[in-house]
């Protein structure tokens, strides 16, 4: 039995996210079927999390295992990508692991990033690409609010309801706020997240930095641990699973 791991790329704005649903086409679907095709022989895949519907990934990662080893990897790829490409879907590398590396729980960081353009013009390359917010948000206020948010904390205001984490207790390593003209960068780092806890904590700070919440608010709402008093999670377009560190 061998054991690899792909990393992927995929623009999910056409899937209803990366795992297995009954009401659309997913990302690990795609993939599965594709692996299953070149084998020959039924394969199951595991991901290293879950990304909703609307969600892109730079470099998802997932393992999966099979009876036969690969010999010939650079044929194994351009033969999936081959399949993949009109779904816009990449597998952009496969490695050897050994049998008891597991996608998801050998993961030590996740990293993702949230991309804002903010102009008045509307989008056209970036369009499902983007949070496309038109009222100027202050970078200042972005970045004093991140500051709350790392380290270790409840996370209940910024998880979904139907998340399924045990704990609502997470460590955020870092937040780094980048901007460049009208593109706003916001790159969260934790070994893991509850469901939509990025889309919220986006959606909260730009509530800060656009001054419709002050600060004091801002950090009342973080410690009241009510879901209720979070902002509209921000839209899954904007966001991107970057990164995968094992």
């Amino acid at each position: 039995m061998f054991n690899y791991l792909i990393r992927i790329e995929y623009d999910g704005t056409k899937f209803v996210g990366w795992q297995f649903q009954k009401n659309g086409i997913s990302v690990q679907e795609k993939i599965e079927k594709a692996i299953s095709k070149i084998l020959k022989t039924k394969v199951k895949i595991i991901g290293s999390g879950r990304t909703d519907k609307g969600v892109h990934a730079l470099a998802q990662c997932a393992n999966f295992k099979v009876k036969d080893e690969i010999l010939n990897k650079k044929k194994f790829l351009e033969s999936i990508n081959y399949f993949l490409n009109k779904n816009l879907i990449s597998i952009t590398d496969i490695i050897k692991k050994n049998l008891n590396f597991h996608s998801r729980f050998s993961a030590k960081e996740r990293t993702y990033e949230y991309y804002i353009i903010n102009r008045i013009g509307n989008l056209s390359l970036d369009k499902n690409k983007a949070w496309h917010v038109k009222k100027k948000l202050s970078i200042s206020l972005l970045k004093k609010g991140a500051k709350i948010l790392e380290g270790k904390h409840d996370f209940s205001t910024y998880r979904a309801s139907s998340c399924t984490a045990k704990s609502p207790i997470k460590k955020i390593n870092s937040i780094s706020i980048k901007k460049n003209g009208s593109k706003i960068f916001l790159v969260f780092k934790s070994r893991s997240f509850l469901q939509n806890q990025v889309r919220s904590m986006v959606g909260c700070l730009k509530y800060l930095s656009e001054k419709k919440w002050d600060f004091e608010k801002f950090k009342k709402i973080h410690k009241s641990k009510k879901r209720s008093n979070c902002a509209p999670p921000a839209p899954a377009c904007g966001l991107y699973l970057k990164n995968i560190r094992y």
